[in-house]
């Protein structure tokens, strides 16, 4: 639900190839978890393929994080080779509801404070 993409414009006064900056939506070969609150790998599914895959295919995608060392890929090398987004959106979904991963330790704490720009304690202090 929180998941923003920044794409940079086209023009002749732009980096050439473009390029998109996918936060957790989009990772090299992979993709967001949509088992947090708020999430949903129907939606996740929608918005990469209307929005990032209808980006030119040499434009460069920059993500939030990567566990493997890679920095950088393309929309030309994910629609090809992203071993979930590649398919269809029911085995998809299917994908990611069966993913069974361990629940995050801290999540209950991160994503609240996340949809809140990282502020945690809202009540004003007394002096």
């Amino acid at each position: 639900m929180g998941c923003v993409t920044y794409v940079t414009r086209d023009g002749s006064d732009q980096p050439q190839p473009r390029m998109a900056f996918t936060r957790d939506a989009l990772l090299i070969r992979g993709c967001g978890r949509t088992d947090f609150q708020g999430g949903s790998s129907q939606q996740l599914y929608k918005s990469v393929h209307s929005q990032i895959f209808t980006l030119p295919k040499e434009t460069l995608l920059y993500l939030a994080h990567d566990y493997k060392g890679f920095s950088v890929t393309t929309v030309g090398e994910e629609m090809l080779y992203n071993p979930s987004l590649t398919k269809d959106e029911e085995t998809f979904k299917n994908i990611m509801e069966n993913l069974n991963l361990a629940y995050p330790k801290m999540i209950d704490v991160a994503v609240p404070a996340n949809m809140v720009c990282g502020l945690q304690d809202l009540e004003p202090k007394a002096n």
